[in-house]
């Protein structure tokens, strides 16, 4: 059963991985470049996950507003975790806030990374031996930075140039949105990104260039629909606290003469 089980899941994953070559050798057949084939592919995979990232870029940008709410609730609640927990998840509520979803939309990308991973290692034995490339930019998507640095420093240069495209631009979202920002985790954030952009350099210095072009393609794609939204959502709020100022009533102070006390009259 088992067994069954597994082949099942072999089949299903061949399958997906049909269907993404499928993809990029349909957009081939129209521009004649495999590299520009990856990117329209790919700029299709982020217009169909655009309503998703709206979303969760509205809900990040609209949790910063309760950042001071949350550090009072941290320290008031420092010793009670679980009512903590509880006043937070209250606030999440409140605001509209998901924190899983700024990871969803690395997680939706992460399988077909690993099938154009693996498509792109099974090139050579599904279209016979064409060239792979992007334009003369790329002269080959199927080699790695690290493949192109065991031919000279001059071949390497632009595929050391994705590879930093690829790690940088994959966590810039989340370092612009943390700009301007009092979260008492934010150095720790950062911190957690340099490492992850390190992490992501070793991942791709062994990948095909064209998953790097995938992958590189996507984050500048959401770092540009990041910034766009975020200055939409900044000129709302400020143009909604400018019309709030107007309509505001104008508190008026007005002092009242003292009255002066009436003459008695004299008792006759």
């Amino acid at each position: 059963a088992a067994s069954d089980v597994y082949k099942r899941q072999h089949i299903m994953w061949d399958a997906f991985k049909d269907a993404i070559f499928i993809c990029i050798e349909f957009f081939y057949n129209f521009v004649h470049d495999w590299g520009l084939a990856i990117v329209i592919v790919t700029l299709i995979f982020r217009l169909i996950l655009f309503p998703l990232m709206q979303k969760q870029i509205k809900s990040t940008f609209q949790m910063q507003k309760f950042s001071p709410l949350m550090q009072e609730i941290q320290t008031k609640y420092a010793d009670d975790k679980q009512r903590q927990s509880a006043e937070m998840q209250k606030l999440y509520a409140e605001s509209g806030f998901n924190p899983l979803a700024g990871c969803l939309p690395m997680i939706l990308q992460m399988p077909i990374f690993i099938a154009l991973f693996q498509v792109l290692y099974d090139m050579n034995t599904r279209t016979g031996g064409s060239e792979y490339t992007f334009y003369n930019i790329l002269p080959n998507l199927v080699a790695s930075p690290a493949n192109a640095w065991s031919v000279g420093v001059g071949p390497f240069i632009p595929y050391g140039i994705l590879l930093i495209v690829f790690a940088g631009a994959t966590f810039l979202p989340t370092l612009l949105q943390q700009k301007g920002t009092n979260n008492p985790q934010k150095n720790q954030q950062i911190f957690m990104m340099v490492i992850m952009t390190l992490m992501m350099l070793w991942i791709g210095w062994g990948s095909p260039a064209g998953v790097l072009l995938f992958w590189a393609t996507s984050s500048v794609f959401a770092v540009a629909q990041q910034q766009i939204t975020l200055s939409i959502l900044r000129r709302k709020d400020r143009e909604r606290e400018a019309l709030e100022a107007e309509v505001k009533p104008v508190k008026v102070d007005v002092t009242r003469k003292a009255k002066k006390p009436r003459p008695t009259k004299k008792a006759k």
